[in-house]
C-alpha cells in the first residue's frame, strides 16, 4: 500500500511539474484566432482576454507572459524583449472586441482558462490535475467542433488546428490526477497469493 502511494505521488508530482513548465514557457499546443492575431498556447489566449477585459493590471499579465517570451527569444536566438513591449510583441489588440467574436471561441477560451488555472493550482497544492485535464479536453473539443461546424467560414476552419504536443499535455494532465494514478498503480502491482503463507510447512 505504501509503495503504491509513493509511486502515485512521484508520478503525479512529476507530471504536474512538466505540465506547468509547458504552460508557463508557452510550448505551442494549438492554433486559433485571438484578439487580432493567432494564439498557439492556453496562456497566450488567456492573457489576451485578460488584457482586453482589464480584470488584472497589465503589469500582472505581462509578468505571466514574460517567462515564455524569454524562452522563445533564447530558442530563436533573438535578444530578450523589453518587459513593456510584450503586448506589441504578441500583437494583442487590447481594445474590446465584439461579443460575437468571442462566442466563436467560447469553448477554447474556457478550456484555456481551466488549463492555465489547473497548472498553477497543481504547483501550489494537490488537486489541480483534474482541472487541467478538463481544460485540455474542453479546448480540444472546442477546436475540433468549431472546425467541423458549417457555421464557420472556411478560413476559420483552416486556421484552427491542434498540434501533436497537445496530446502530450493531455497525458500529463491525466497523470497529474493522483487518485487516478494510484488506481492504475494498484492495478498494475502484482497481487500476492493469500494462500501462499498457509501452504508453507510449519516449523516445529
Amino acid at each position: 500500500m505504501g509503495s503504491s502511494n509513493r509511486w502515485a505521488t512521484t508520478i503525479s508530482s512529476t507530471a504536474s511539474s512538466l505540465y506547468f513548465l509547458i504552460i508557463l514557457f508557452q510550448i505551442p499546443l494549438f492554433r486559433v484566432r485571438c484578439r487580432g492575431t493567432l494564439c498557439t498556447t492556453p496562456l497566450e489566449l488567456t492573457c489576451s482576454q485578460l488584457l482586453a477585459s482589464e480584470v488584472f493590471r497589465p503589469s500582472v499579465v505581462k509578468g505571466v507572459l514574460y517567462p515564455g517570451a524569454i524562452a522563445k527569444a533564447i530558442f530563436n536566438n533573438k535578444p530578450i524583449p523589453p518587459f513593456n513591449s510584450l503586448p506589441k510583441l504578441y500583437k494583442f489588440i487590447q481594445t474590446p472586441s465584439p461579443l460575437t467574436s468571442d462566442l466563436h471561441r467560447l469553448e477554447v477560451i474556457a478550456g484555456s482558462y481551466l488549463a492555465v488555472g489547473g497548472g498553477i493550482m497543481g504547483m501550489v497544492r494537490a488537486g489541480g490535475g483534474r482541472m487541467s485535464l478538463f481544460g485540455c479536453l474542453i479546448t480540444m473539443w472546442g477546436i475540433v467542433w468549431r472546425k467541423s461546424s458549417y457555421l464557420n467560414p472556411n478560413k476559420e476552419k483552416e486556421i484552427s488546428q491542434i498540434y501533436p504536443t497537445m496530446f502530450l499535455v493531455l497525458l500529463l494532465a491525466f497523470l497529474s490526477v493522483r487518485k487516478d494514478v494510484r488506481r492504475i498503480v494498484r492495478t498494475l502491482k502484482p497481487q500476492s497469493n493469500p494462500f501462499s503463507l498457509s501452504n508453507k510447512p510449519k516449523r516445529k
